[in-house]
């Protein structure tokens, strides 16, 4: 009774608008449900408590499975010290050898790994060895004297206005472009000098690596050769701003950025499914990733032939994680709990709240991005942290100020509302991130799981 009543009056309730905070800004038209080529996978057995606990949004999982939208999906729901709720259906790949998806099967969460970046930039900002307003050429010469671009047709460009620091960094403010939406010249050079923090199949991947620098050192410094979009400090523009944080933070540290990562979140917080390469071992557990071609979906990364089979070029702190959704709450559970984690402190709480803050430059406001992006949806009252959204205030369907988000590319979601202690991750591999409605429907059946324990 006591869960219940605590699910009542906090997970459930709290839980229907953060689930409509990833939703994308920029919805695809709604397409017939595609139609089953082969068996639909079965949905796996239910687990309890989450099953038992969320049964409306175990039905929308299990539905999506038997209409063969997806081939499987896994939930992870958690509310203060309580233990995290998963809710899972389905498999990890069409054929039927694929393994039951679970809590510790493994998915590309993509710019899902923005977030984690983010917080380790404010590690280092703890540790006093960065600052939120310094500029990165203290630790990369090469970005001193950045270029603006004056125009979009030509790469005719004109000196910045202010050097690029790290909260523009983390914030999407540095006015740096993105190969996933940047146009015209700017793109060309982009494609040119390998600027691709990103990898999509092992095909796309063999092409990406003839070009790509083979360090984030590298990597940092044909970026800073390029012409901004925009002053530093003046506009939000989705970028590969955190991959360029991965460079500083190996300066900064003094260690790779990988390792980095492994020594003062993955190991600490008993992350141990969260991979830049996924080992030969571990390919049983991970998805394959789909695209759709018109109502058809097409294996685009089968886990047997994955891209994350082998190394990456560097590691991309923009979009690189494989994780399971049991890391990631573990992750989101760490960052509610204020920076502690089974009595390990991993961040002080001050770090943490700064970080799920709105660290936008003054005038800067946060448009949203959407699309295949998985990025979430722009509103008056959402601002944006290290990584992540945040929202400003209260708003209408229960979630609360200092909501943190974001999502990945191939349909992730990741939520921690710190106020409530409340999280969510949502596990799934298909592209485009908003080919279905996810996000919206889950909003529904979780609010459908609420009212049952409000009869």
């Amino acid at each position: 009774m006591k869960i219940k009543l605590m699910l009542s009056a906090a997970l459930l309730a709290t839980l229907i608008g953060p689930a409509v905070l990833a939703r994308q800004a920029q919805p695809q038209p709604q397409l017939r449900p595609q139609a089953a080529t082969r068996p639909a996978p079965r949905p796996a057995p239910a687990s309890l408590p989450g099953a038992a606990l969320l049964p409306g949004t175990q039905a929308l999982l299990d539905g999506y499975v038997r209409d063969g939208k997806m081939p499987g999906a896994v939930g992870a729901f958690g509310v203060g010290p309580l233990p995290t709720l998963f809710v899972q259906s389905g498999r990890l790949g069409d054929e039927a050898t694929a393994a039951a998806a679970g809590p510790d099967s493994l998915w590309r969460v993509y710019s899902m790994t923005k977030p984690i970046t983010g917080l380790a930039a404010m590690l280092l900002v703890e540790d006093g060895k960065l600052k939120l307003d310094q500029p990165i050429s203290d630790f990369i010469p090469a970005f001193r004297n950045m270029r603006v671009l004056t125009g979009p047709d030509s790469l005719a460009s004109r000196p910045a206005a202010r050097p690029i620091t790290v909260r523009h960094l983390v914030t999407h403010t540095a006015g740096l472009g993105y190969n996933i939406i940047t146009k015209g010249p700017l793109l060309k050079e982009y494609e040119r000098l390998g600027i691709l923090p990103g990898q999509v199949s092992a095909t796309v991947e063999t092409q990406a690596r003839q070009v790509r620098p083979r360090s984030l050192q590298e990597f940092a410094t044909r970026v800073a050769s390029l012409p901004l979009i925009a002053d530093p400090g003046t506009k939000w523009s989705y970028s590969i701003g955190l991959d360029v944080m991965g460079a500083v933070i190996e300066k900064a540290s003094g260690m790779s950025f990988e390792t980095f990562l492994q020594r003062r979140l993955f190991t600490p917080l008993n992350m141990r499914s969260s991979y830049w390469t996924v080992p030969q071992s571990e390919v049983g557990r991970f998805a394959t990733n789909y695209v759709f071609a018109g109502d058809k979906r097409v294996p685009v990364d089968p886990a047997a032939t994955s891209a994350w089979l082998q190394d990456p070029s560097f590691p991309y702190g923009g979009a690189g994680l494989v994780m399971s959704a049991r890391d990631y709450d573990r992750f989101l559970h760490m960052l509610q709990e204020g920076g502690t984690l089974d009595g390990v402190r991993v961040a002080n709480p001050e770090t943490i709240r700064t970080m799920m803050s709105d660290l936008l430059p003054a005038g800067v406001k946060f448009g949203g991005i959407g699309g295949m992006t998985g990025g979430t949806e722009g509103m008056a009252m959402m601002g944006f942290g290290a990584g992540g959204s945040v929202y400003l205030a209260d708003a209408p369907g229960g979630f609360s100020k200092g909501t943190y988000g974001w999502g990945g590319a191939a349909g992730t979601i990741a939520f921690v509302d710190p106020a409530r202690r409340v999280r969510g991750t949502v596990m799934v591999n298909y592209m485009p991130a908003d080919r279905y409605p996810l996000r919206t429907e889950l909003a529904r059946a979780l609010a459908s799981d609420a009212a049952r324990f409000m009869r």
